[in-house]
């Protein structure tokens, strides 16, 4: 199914009011502040789908029926295949602004979860993947969005899960009773789940015997009986008194998912108790999302170069005066999306078909998009001046007072613009950079120093010292000198 705005919006609003904010139940996701700009931001990336400049991005076939379908649902079975995926997240991005995570983390865990499960029923004959085969067709004919949560709460960073003086720290299965499993815990800082259709749950980590009750994935309606989640989003990005230009028609949200004794039934299983694959759910699902998260980056940045340009000239400046600055912010973005690129190119088709970046290269682009995103900001930060790094300026009703609003705009005019169009600019570039625009670059899809680990383990460097030894022509062998009692 190609998925409509109208269609999204009228099955969102006949979800059961299971997300909270501020203390208050969230009828209408479409609608209340908290939510309303996460769901717009996915809606204008479904507008897209129906231009015909972009709905190659959006739309392919189906491998399972040939059909068409939104691309956020299909199987990546080739470099084509997910270099599209980066497409999406950097053109996500420069529409928006934002992450839009129903389009993105659900998407790679269908697609790691095809492996896997190929994996675990070939060697114990079980039925995972003719199961995550059927939810995948049931995605793909409604054109569902799917959130993806992988983050535990933890507890204690120093303890695995079966040491956690609390259990539910880590999400379990607390009972299997006939027709399905029930499970109980919580997802921490899930992106996008306001907006999603459906969650798709991964195992936190990769897991030993004594804690196998952790070692499970499933796929279930935002709405489902016993979860319960709370919208954890910075205030400034919908605080009630917020209007005009004080805060953006798109944005970007979080949540933590509770679950208490959630039923989920046996066909939308997809791993329970088999510990042994966690260690390839993780690696695959890493490499895979770490190739692509440079284009979303990207894509940010796009947008802040463009910020940037628009600041200047509301200031009275020519752009071309901060070329320097604008080029790096231009070869930043670059790096990161052709990191990732490179990441895809170089991995290789799994026995299952799907496709699987190379992790050396995707893990190394999570080290640059824990880094360069930053020196983007600074940069749109620079040639903004001070009305975007500091804040400093007078929110829209002050803008727009009867008694004083003339003045505010008298004096925050600057270029040949008008004095609201620099205010909007000004605006956009504090929220890219400062605001409750910032994406996730250090901590979206795991930490830079968990990425290092990956990036040591997986470096040949005594291959490397052999060769530059044999280069050199030295003939003794090098070693490092014992490490001291």
């Amino acid at each position: 199914m190609i998925r409509t705005r109208e269609n999204y919006f009228a099955s969102l609003k006949k979800m059961r009011p299971n997300i909270h904010k501020n203390g208050e139940a969230i009828a209408d996701v479409t609608a209340h502040p908290a939510t309303k700009r996460t769901v717009e931001s996915h809606a204008r990336s479904l507008d897209l789908a129906r231009q015909p400049e972009y709905k190659d991005v959006y739309v392919t076939k189906s491998s399972l029926t040939g059909q068409e379908i939104m691309r956020f649902d299909s199987l990546m079975q080739s470099p084509e295949d997910m270099i599209c995926n980066a497409k999406l997240k950097r053109l996500n991005y420069q529409t928006n602004g934002v992450c839009v995570g129903g389009m993105c983390v659900g998407w790679n865990a269908l697609n790691v979860f095809w492996a896997v499960t190929h994996d675990i029923d070939r060697e114990n004959g079980t039925d995972y993947h003719e199961r995550l085969k059927k939810w995948v067709l049931f995605a793909q004919e409604r054109g569902l969005l799917v959130a993806g949560a992988l983050t535990d709460a933890k507890g204690n960073r120093s303890l695995k899960p079966s040491q956690q003086g609390d259990p539910d720290v880590h999400l379990r299965v607390v009972k299997k009773r006939k027709g399905g499993i029930v499970v109980r815990g919580a997802k921490n800082m899930i992106c996008s789940v306001a907006a999603s259709d459906e969650i798709f749950i991964m195992p936190g980590n990769a897991y030993k015997e004594e804690d196998k009750d952790y070692a499970v994935a499933f796929a279930i309606p935002r709405d489902a009986k016993g979860l319960t989640i709370v919208e954890t989003r910075r205030p400034s990005d919908d605080r009630e008194y917020q209007e005009g230009f004080d805060i953006p028609d798109t944005g970007h949200t979080q949540a933590y998912l509770f679950f208490e004794d959630v039923f989920v039934p046996d066909d939308r299983v997809f791993l329970c108790g088999e510990f042994k694959y966690t260690g390839k759910v993780l690696q695959s699902f890493t490499a895979n999302y770490r190739a692509c998260i440079g284009a979303c980056v990207a894509g940010q940045g796009d947008v802040m170069v463009g910020a940037a340009v628009n600041m200047a000239r509301a200031n009275g400046l020519s752009h071309k005066i901060f070329m320097d600055k604008l080029i790096q912010m231009a070869v930043n973005n670059e790096t990161t999306y052709g990191v990732g690129v490179g990441a895809i190119a170089l991995g290789k088709r799994d026995p299952s078909g799907v496709w699987i970046a190379d992790s050396l290269m995707a893990h190394t682009n999570k080290v640059h998009v824990a880094t360069l995103p930053y020196e983007t900001k600074r940069l749109c930060q620079e040639i903004g001046g001070g009305i975007v790094e500091t804040g400093c300026i007078p929110s829209y009703r002050d803008f727009t007072d009867e008694k004083y609003g003339a003045l505010v705009q008298k004096y925050l005019k600057a270029g040949d613009c008008s004095a609201e169009s620099r205010v909007r600019a000004a605006r956009l570039a504090e929220w890219l950079t400062i605001g409750a625009g910032v994406p996730g670059c250090m901590h979206g899809g795991g930490s830079p120093d968990g990425a290092r680990l990956v990036v040591r383990a997986v470096t040949p460097f005594e291959k490397y010292a052999e060769r530059a030894r044999k280069i050199a022509g030295i003939e003794e062998e090098l070693q490092d000198p014992a490490a001291k009692k």
